[in-house]
């Protein structure tokens, strides 16, 4: 069965000045959104890093290969419109924050993960004013008001920009002690990605590597560099 993809029809991609930031141009006419809105982002940087992936396409656009323009896309057509939304839901993951939930056992697992998560967890509670509890097995742990009321309030700050990107930080560690340590400067995203994944690289010691996991993990791990490189990209100033 064969897939139907569009056809490239430019010859060039570039950057122009809009009303709204900056846009992308295919030979001189302006990309849109999936809505039909303007594609204009906040810098220059993230304008050209864009208009890049669309120079890099074949004969047929694969959007796959174009994690910032659906990025994008996103912060245009959708986080935009619901800020509110997005910005809660988001920051929901405080209350159940991976980083909080430890092994029982065996003793060098739950070593590790101390290890890891300790340092991030001190840093919430000095920097963001969040200090979270943290608990044994999968039981829910309650966590206080005030903690969830501070974490939530830095992620309704921020704009639809960062929103799109904490979004996929946020989403693919399963943390968003982890996604705002990567967006605020305390982790590089590659540190973000192991740690995220203490208790599946235990595993993998333990019993072995399983490759279509380990394809699928790959896949994850470039989707959260590609959220964090919009993360930057997207910064004025």
């Amino acid at each position: 069965m064969t897939v139907w993809a569009p056809k490239r029809f430019w010859k060039a991609a570039g950057v122009v000045e809009t009303p709204e930031g900056f846009g992308i141009a295919l030979d001189g006419r302006a990309v849109k959104t999936p809505a039909k809105a303007t594609l204009a982002v906040p810098t220059r940087a993230l304008a050209e890093a864009i208009a890049a992936e669309w120079d890099a396409q074949g004969e047929t656009v694969d959007p796959a290969t174009m994690p910032l323009t659906r990025a994008a896309n996103a912060a245009i057509d959708k986080v935009a419109a619901q800020h509110g939304e997005v910005a809660a839901y988001i920051a929901d993951y405080g209350g159940t924050d991976l980083l909080c939930y430890r092994a029982e056992a065996p003793e060098p697992l739950v070593a590790r993960q101390a290890q890891g998560w300790d340092p991030l967890l001190d840093w919430a509670a000095e920097a963001l004013g969040a200090r979270l509890a943290v608990t044994q097995g999968v039981v829910p742990v309650a966590q206080p008001d005030e903690a969830l009321a501070a974490l939530s309030a830095r992620v309704a700050a921020m704009d639809a920009w960062q929103l799109a990107a904490l979004h996929d930080l946020v989403g693919i560690s399963g943390s968003l002690l982890l996604g705002l340590a990567v967006a605020e400067g305390r982790l590089p995203p590659e540190e973000a990605w192991a740690l995220s994944r203490i208790d599946e690289d235990w595993q993998a010691e333990q019993w072995g590597h399983d490759e279509e996991a380990a394809a699928l993990a790959a896949v994850k791990r470039q989707a959260l560099l590609d959220a964090a490189r919009f993360w930057t990209l997207s910064q004025r100033g």
